[in-house]
């Protein structure tokens, strides 16, 4: 199975799982990792390698973050280089909560994890919109009917 771990700044990571959860239930092999206000950047890579400890056992591990460049990126994309298996691993970031669904629920019949990410890019971008109102103009028929 893939794992997944999901990380950003403040409580994105643990606000994003809870919707998750909502929804679609817990997911298994799923870390959530906060980067809150006083965490250094010491802790976040302590506690993303604990993370990718915990699913060390997977075939691959896909991270979700917030923000291109952002700390939960930079250190995510840093550990890959440092970390056994680093190769398995695969940083997204622009994160949203349709990904999210999508990932947990198409991992289990999707394996290969750069297949999914590719997938989930998709699904990410589809998921942002602008809503248009538009006025419904009912047309009269010449007829009378």
């Amino acid at each position: 199975m893939i794992g997944m771990v999901v990380t950003g700044h403040g409580n994105f990571a643990t606000g994003l799982t809870s919707s998750v959860k909502l929804i679609a239930g817990m997911p298994e092999k799923y870390v959530a990792v906060d980067f809150k206000e006083n965490d250094s950047t010491d802790d976040l890579k302590k506690n993303l390698t604990a993370a990718f400890d915990e699913l060390k056992e997977c075939d691959s591990i896909l991270v979700f973050t917030d923000l291109v460049g952002g700390s939960p990126f930079k250190t995510s994309v840093e550990l890959t280089m440092e970390v056994e298996n680093g190769d398995k691993i695969t940083v997204l970031s622009g994160t949203n909560l349709g990904m999210l669904i999508e990932a947990n629920m198409a991992r289990t019949f999707i394996e290969d994890g750069n297949s999914l990410a590719d997938m989930i890019l998709n699904t990410g971008k589809d998921q942002v919109m602008k809503y248009v109102f538009t006025q419904r103009v009912e047309e009269e028929s010449e007829d009378g009917i």
